[in-house]
């Protein structure tokens, strides 16, 4: 193809074409990234994990976490009897999603208070054993 134009009707003037410059379209950072990402709101966003990328890490583990289909609908948040007719993505809405991401964290701090509390619980073992037969 030729660079040609076949229809050479006079082209208008505008501020850029009568002075030759052209403007940067971006502007340029006055610090270099590797600084930039250090500081605000950079750093912020960085260090804070996502759920999905907490997911994603080799040490998590959810101990309650759908093995199959049939899981992950019993899991799901669908009630029948107020959400008829729903759409299929509805129907799968999980807690984690509609609820606020500070659920999460409640959760987790109950699982150590419970860990806790269940320490401190003593339990008495009989130092002899009897026969469950034994009717003394």
């Amino acid at each position: 193809m030729s660079n040609r134009d076949p229809f050479p009707s006079p082209k208008f003037e505008d501020d850029f074409s009568l002075s030759g410059f052209r403007q940067q379209q971006r502007k340029t950072y006055d610090k270099p990234t590797h600084i930039a990402q250090t500081e605000e709101p950079w750093s912020r966003l960085h260090d804070a994990a996502t759920s999905a990328s907490r997911r994603r890490c080799v040490m998590y583990y959810e101990h309650q976490a759908p093995h199959d289909s049939l899981d992950l609908k019993l899991k799901s948040v669908y009630d029948q009897h107020k959400d008829f007719l729903q759409s299929k993505n509805q129907i799968l809405y999980q807690k984690e999603t509609i609820s606020d991401r500070r659920t999460q964290q409640n959760v987790e701090k109950q699982d150590m208070l419970k860990n806790e509390h269940d320490r401190d619980i003593r339990v008495w073992v009989d130092p002899q054993k009897c026969s469950i037969y034994s009717i003394k």
